[in-house]
Parts: structure tokens; C-alpha cells; sequence
């Protein structure tokens, strides 16, 4: 049986003047994105760029809504009632959703990012609020979530609001022992070693299996790897992780999320 996983990447960050990460030369590896969505990064113009680029590369198209906190690039918790929540999602999801129709394409799932992602990771509730949310905009989208010791459990949560959930896992990142992504305020939270990086990914696409900082093995059901495009030699990382992934015949494609 030919083993089938995906690989995203975070995308569609620049905004105005400003650039951010190597969208057109990351394409060809990859084969979902998650296109910001105006609050964190990106705005309208770029939106409608990155996803006539997915489009042209028969890429799966996500939606990637966080808090609206441009200076902190989302990743700074929020203090924000599930009221707020709930129509930031619902105004970032529709908008990318319009832009997909107007490409003549469709919106495929839902990945809440930075702080808002990580949030979910640990609190049932939010997640309730975010796969309702979800369910509520567009019934046929997926909800991407952290693999790892409590996935699960969210996974049936977003089931209960009617959305199925898919995990994901960070080659790039290190792990903490509870299965949380290590805070990108401390040394070595992100991985920038090529080959590094593609070890972990097969071994995360092959065992289920990542390496916390201080040596324990934690088990992952892992339905897609992320590499974050933000990530200075991210275009390096995703070739290293595609190339090791298909020498041990691994099929990279987006209908590892059906």
C-alpha cells in the first residue's frame, strides 16, 4: 500500500511594502497552503495572488486566520471572548473564501494560526468555538490541528460541531514533553538543519513518532507536515523533506486529507 501524507506550507504573509517569506519557489514542493488572511499578515492583493498561484499548481488551498495582531504577527495571546473569536474567523474565512470563488477554486480547509492555534491545542472550548465557526461558514471544510497526546480528544470535539479534524505535525520545530511546540522564545525552538529536518519528517510520516527536547518519544497521528514559510532557508527545508519523503516511496499529496 502506497503511503500518502501532506505537506503544507503557512503562505501569503507579505503585506503593502513589506515581503515576507519565498512563496512562488515553495510551491512546487508542497501540496496544501494556508494563506493568510489580512490579520496577522497579508492583505487583499496578496490573498488574491496566493491563491491564483495554488490554484495554477493544483495546490490544496487552506485558510490560515489568527488574531488581529499585525505587529506580533498573531503569535502573542489575545485575551478575546469566543464573540470575537468567532466573527474574526468568520470575516477572514469568508474573505478567502470569496477570493477561491472568484479564482474559480474552492476553499479546502481551515488552519488557525500562531497563538490562536496554539490555544486551541489545549482547550476543548476554543476549539468547540472554532470548528463551529467553521462548520457554520462552509460545512465541507477540514480543521487542521496539533498532533499530539491531546489530538484526539479535539478531534471529537470539532466531530461534535460537526467538522472533521485532520493532525498535523512541525518537522521544523522542536516538541516539549507534554507534545506542545516549544515557545519560540527559547534557544532551539525552531530547526533550520536541512537534513535535520527531513529525518524527523520521515520519521514523523513513517513511525508516528517525534523526539521531545529532552530525548522522550512521543507517539503522533500524523496526516500533514508543516514547514513555516517565514522560516529563513524554508524553501531548503521543503525540498530536503519532499526529497527524503518520495526516496522512501511516500506519495506527497493533498489527498492525504480526504
Amino acid at each position: 500500500m502506497v503511503k500518502i501524507i501532506d505537506l503544507n506550507c503557512d503562505m501569503g504573509e507579505s503585506f503593502g511594502a513589506y515581503r515576507l517569506g519565498m512563496d512562488e519557489e515553495m510551491l512546487p514542493f508542497i501540496s496544501s497552503a494556508n494563506v493568510a488572511c489580512g490579520f496577522h499578515a497579508g492583505d487583499p492583493l496578496v490573498m488574491r495572488r496566493t491563491v491564483r498561484l495554488a490554484r495554477e499548481h493544483g495546490i490544496a488551498i487552506g485558510a490560515h486566520p489568527g488574531f488581529p495582531d499585525l505587529l506580533g504577527f498573531g503569535r502573542r495571546k489575545m485575551d478575546c471572548s469566543y464573540e470575537e473569536i468567532r466573527d474574526y474567523l468568520t470575516y477572514q474565512i469568508g474573505a478567502l473564501q470569496a477570493f477561491c470563488q472568484a479564482e474559480g477554486t474552492s476553499l479546502h480547509h481551515v488552519k488557525p494560526h500562531g497563538a490562536l492555534y496554539n490555544m486551541a491545542a489545549t482547550d476543548p472550548d476554543l476549539t468547540h468555538v472554532i470548528a463551529e465557526t467553521i462548520h457554520r461558514t462552509n460545512p465541507h471544510l477540514l480543521l487542521v490541528i496539533l498532533a499530539g497526546p491531546r489530538a484526539e480528544e479535539m478531534s471529537k470535539v470539532a466531530q461534535n460541531a460537526g467538522v472533521r479534524a485532520i493532525f498535523e505535525a512541525f518537522p521544523d520545530r522542536a516538541y516539549t514533553e507534554n507534545g506542545e511546540l516549544l515557545s519560540r522564545k527559547l534557544p532551539g525552538a525552531v530547526i533550520h538543519n536541512p537534513g535535520e529536518v527531513a529525518a524527523r519528517a520521515l520519521r514523523m510520516a513513517e513511525e508516528g513518532q517525534v523526539v521531545t527536547t529532552c530525548g522522550k518519544v512521543i507517539s503522533l497521528k500524523v496526516h500533514s507536515l508543516c514547514v513555516h514559510g517565514d522560516t529563513p532557508n524554508s524553501v531548503a527545508l521543503a525540498a530536503a523533506i519532499r526529497q527524503r519523503l518520495e526516496d522512501k516511496i511516500i506519495t506527497v499529496r493533498a489527498e492525504a486529507l480526504s
